[in-house]
């Protein structure tokens, strides 16, 4: 039969240490009900009394079928367990597991806390046995472990097993700083569980400061520990913890995990973790890694035609798993590497047939070609290869025509005496045979300035006619620019990310000696590709 492995998830508490990180609670209440969706067997939702944030989430906490976990740290020397206000805060939360951190290195005892070795392994041990008798679930977090056992591997065991004689129902061996080599943690956890300390009472927790915090996890694994920490995106301070988005799907799919160990994690969930990533990056307000694995928009992307030819004929020749099983799709990118393999395949995913041999293929082969040598990059913008593609097939129709537009950027102290700025964007088009004028700022509900591209969509949404209520859900998430040339003859190429309601993400690009310019031509772009899509399912028939 398999083993069970636990799955632990941190984000909410370790993931909010990551600069720049702070979670509201609707935001903490929303990423646990997506965990608890996925499978997580334990959902660490902070730290109750060490913040607001983390207090408001433990009254307002969604029920879950995931074990819902308070965190905190030991009692303090010179006071009782009962009477810690610190470990009362914790335990007032109300969940019914409880994990506290403690420390498991010598060094950091003597200096960090400033007491004796008995007298530390007395508080853990005191809270532990605190956190049983009131009837909830006990976890340590034996922190600094592997650091400790490395210099006294006498007394890192001792804390250990003082949590564990209280009533522990894990020990949780931490790799705090995040430098332990995978070998170093199956060596380690094996000379744990012969000390004495079962292996289906162990966990790990893992920093990626090497870059190997998957790798140790899935060693401690391989040498008995049954439960593994970890965070959505490899989220937590400094390098991040040990990412999940990476564990689970190796753990589900790839020998000998996929055999040999079970998890709560069904084959249905596992197929939703490509977008939980990216709501996740969404709520952060930040653009998803690209060569995430399994999660990222590039994890299965086949650039040159040599690639793209033999995953026509069998994708497994360079797919090490179906992407579908962890949510995530196949993509061909057109570039000045394609060759026809890749075309047919990407023209087939956007729902255009073209024969092999059509003459059609190698006059689209040689104008992306040429226009890549001109600053282009259909390789980062699939919707705008897409539409090169329909106009090449006579297949585009023309929604709408631009008639001209004029943006300004103006700078002027405002009534408190600061500088402001100020984006204006006039735009005008013409739809079925009408021009439409339509002016826009670029002021959001803060009334902060969000810049000339802003106000130029804002503009050509305002009033696109009949096509304006398609574009509604649609909005831009990320803008990125690069300078292709230099000197005199600099060439601007500027890439747009934009989304929709139906959480269809989209990028487009652009190229001009002008910024604005650039950023128009790949805005022009987002909202055909938007209104392609959506005008035959809304029945707005074009042009």
């Amino acid at each position: 039969m398999a083993e069970r492995l636990y799955l632990y998830d941190t984000t909410l508490r370790d993931g909010q240490q990551t600069q720049g990180v702070q979670f509201s609670t609707p935001e903490k209440m929303r990423i646990a009900q997506a965990l608890d969706s996925l499978g997580m067997d334990y959902i660490e939702g902070g730290w109750p009394g060490a913040n607001p944030t983390d207090s408001a989430f433990f009254e307002v906490a969604p029920a879950t079928r995931a074990k819902l976990t308070a965190f905190g740290m030991t009692k303090r020397s010179g006071r009782s367990a009962e009477n810690d206000d610190v470990l009362a805060a914790v335990m007032n939360a109300g969940t019914g597991t409880v994990c506290l951190v403690g420390k498991a290195h010598d060094y950091h005892v003597t200096h960090a806390l400033g007491i004796d070795l008995p007298e530390n392994t007395e508080n853990i041990r005191a809270s532990m046995a605190h956190i049983v008798a009131q009837g909830r679930e006990a976890l340590f977090d034996a922190e600094h472990f592997f650091d400790g056992y490395r210099d006294n591997p006498a007394y890192a065991l001792e804390v250990c097993r003082a949590a564990l004689e209280a009533g522990a129902r894990w020990i949780v061996l931490c790799d705090t700083n995040g430098g332990a080599m995978p070998a170093d943690v199956a060596r380690v956890v094996g000379e744990v569980i012969a000390a004495g300390i079962p292996g289906d009472r162990l966990g790990i927790h893992c920093h990626n400061d090497t870059d190997q915090a998957v790798a140790c996890s899935l060693a401690a694994v391989m040498a008995g520990a049954r439960q593994i920490q970890g965070t959505l995106n490899g989220l937590g301070e400094r390098c991040g913890n040990a990412n999940l988005t990476s564990l689970i799907p190796t753990l589900l799919l790839k020998e000998p995990f996929a055999s040999r160990f079970e998890t709560g994690v069904s084959a249905e969930a596992l197929a939703d973790l490509t977008r939980i990533s990216r709501m996740l990056d969404d709520i952060l307000n930040r653009v998803p890694v690209k060569q995430a694995s399994y999660v990222g928009s590039s994890a299965f992307a086949h650039k040159a035609g040599l690639h793209a030819s033999a995953i026509l004929k069998d994708p497994s020749t360079y797919e090490h798993i179906d992407p579908a099983l962890v949510g995530n799709e196949r993509i061909i990118p057109m570039s000045n590497q394609a060759g026809q393999s890749n075309l047919r395949k990407r023209l087939t995913d956007a729902g255009l047939s073209v024969p092999p041999g059509d003459p059609a293929l190698g006059r689209i082969l040689d104008l992306i070609k040429l226009r890549e040598d001109e600053g282009y990059s259909y390789d980062t913008a699939q919707a705008s290869f897409e539409l090169l593609a329909r106009r090449e097939l006579g297949q585009m129709p023309e929604f709408f025509e631009v008639k001209r537009y004029k943006v300004t950027v103006e700078r002027r102290k405002n009534k408190y005496d600061r500088m402001v700025s100020l984006s204006e964007a006039v735009v005008v088009v013409k739809v079925d045979g009408e021009k439409l004028l339509s002016v826009s700022e670029s002021l959001d509900e803060t009334g902060s300035d969000r810049g000339p591209v802003n106000a130029l969509y804002k503009a050509l949404a305002k009033d696109l006619g009949r096509y304006s209520a398609i574009l509604s859900d649609m909005r831009l998430v990320d803008f990125k620019v690069r300078i292709t040339q230099g000197g005199t003859e600099a060439v601007t190429r500027v890439i747009i990310d934009s989304e929709d309601g139906k959480g269809r993400r989209w990028s487009t690009v652009g190229v001009s000696a002008n910024i604005v310019d650039a950023s128009f031509e790949a805005l022009l772009d987002a909202i055909n590709w938007k209104l392609l899509r959506d005008c035959a399912g809304q029945g707005v028939a074009a042009e």
